[in-house]
């Protein structure tokens, strides 16, 4: 994160987890990182199903306004998330996508990473439920927004003891293939 605030959207359909890495990405910066943080939810009529989409502003000072007006990175795991949020996205800013469900991609001047997020949590981490996590594994590698130590303390900290190591080995999945895009 180099400016003092920095804004994320993680969009997707309802169901993807991507209001709990919302949350859990607010966590990371506010608790773990001791940055101020403001986290934002909405989606679509079905609760499941439905877009959704979950904003963060991070910031090393307060917070003058709640709602993300000029996006500094986009997440999208689905292409009618990605098509409705792409245009919240700053010249110069960061979208990443998962590969096997965005296949066009928007034009802007703007830095794309595209991920097998689903496939990666299904294949690799072995359960498709933790895509949202596989994914802010990718988000924190490429944006750095808040740590690598904050991301996997606030996991931790809303997982099920039983799914810790599912979880852990998701979150670094997240990075490895971040790592390997750049």
């Amino acid at each position: 994160m180099s400016s003092s605030q920095y804004e994320v959207r993680l969009s997707g359909s309802g169901g993807q987890g991507l209001i709990l890495g919302g949350v859990i990405l607010g966590e990371a910066a506010a608790i773990y990182d001791g940055k101020k943080a403001i986290q934002s939810q909405s989606y679509g009529p079905e609760a499941r199903g439905g877009a959704s989409k979950s904003d963060v502003i991070v910031s090393n000072n307060p917070i003058d306004y709640p709602k993300a007006t000029a996006l500094d990175a986009l997440l999208s795991l689905t292409q009618v998330a990605c098509d409705k949020y792409v245009v919240d996205l700053k010249q110069g800013g960061i979208l990443i996508v998962d590969s096997d469900l965005v296949k066009k991609m928007p034009q802007g001047n703007f830095k794309i990473f595209k991920l097998p997020i689903t496939d990666i949590a299904k294949n690799k981490v072995g359960k498709v439920i933790t895509a949202n996590i596989v994914a802010l594994g990718a988000l924190v590698e490429v944006t750095k927004v808040v740590s690598k130590e904050a991301i996997e303390k606030a996991v931790l900290a809303r997982v099920p003891k039983a799914f810790l190591e599912l979880n852990k080995t998701a979150l670094e999945a997240g990075f490895e293939a971040a790592r390997q895009s750049k």
